[in-house]
């Protein structure tokens, strides 16, 4: 008998800001990336446009304000999680590359929809599949090689953790 799949399909857009080889990540709240590093972003509003939100994102996940340098493309990621009533998630994801033009890491407004519990700048060789949401995995790949890829990346097993990064 075959497994009947329901399906969490997440469209959003996510922002890769880099110093000095370090990346800039949230501590992810809730959801199948609760407590990993993430990449900041999110959903669209209503009537918001996709440099919109990822502006609005940054500014509410981080406290820092950006300016988008350019969109780097689409990915999207695929793993079975027992999250909610579904049994996988299909996220796709809309990469860009920011720049810091103001602000300062501040701990995120708690709010209703609010999935940041802060930001902190992190080394590439301490992130890890074990730590980081398949977005912040993506974005250190487009860091090394300059690419995203065109095919979906797939996971056999996802964890969503339960204790804290």
């Amino acid at each position: 008998m075959k497994e009947e799949r329901k399906c969490h399909r997440p469209f959003g857009v996510y922002g890769i800001l880099v110093e000095k080889d370090r990346l800039l990540v949230i501590h992810k709240k809730r959801g199948p990336y609760a407590n990993r590093f993430d990449l900041p972003g999110g959903s669209l509003e209503q009537g918001e446009s996709l440099a919109m939100a990822m502006r609005r994102e940054f500014l509410e996940e981080t406290g820092i304000e950006i300016e988008i340098q350019k969109q780097i493309g689409m990915a999207d990621f695929m793993f079975p999680c027992n999250w909610r009533e579904f049994t996988h998630i299909y996220h796709i994801a809309a990469f860009y590359t920011a720049r810091k033009i103001g602000g300062k890491i501040t701990v995120p407004e708690q709010f209703d929809g609010q999935d940041s519990l802060g930001a902190e700048w992190v080394s590439l060789e301490n992130i890890s599949i074990y730590n980081a949401s398949p977005l912040v995995l993506k974005a250190v790949e487009w860091i090394q090689t300059g690419s995203l890829g065109l095919e979906v990346t797939c996971f056999a097993e996802w964890e969503v953790k339960k204790t804290s990064i």
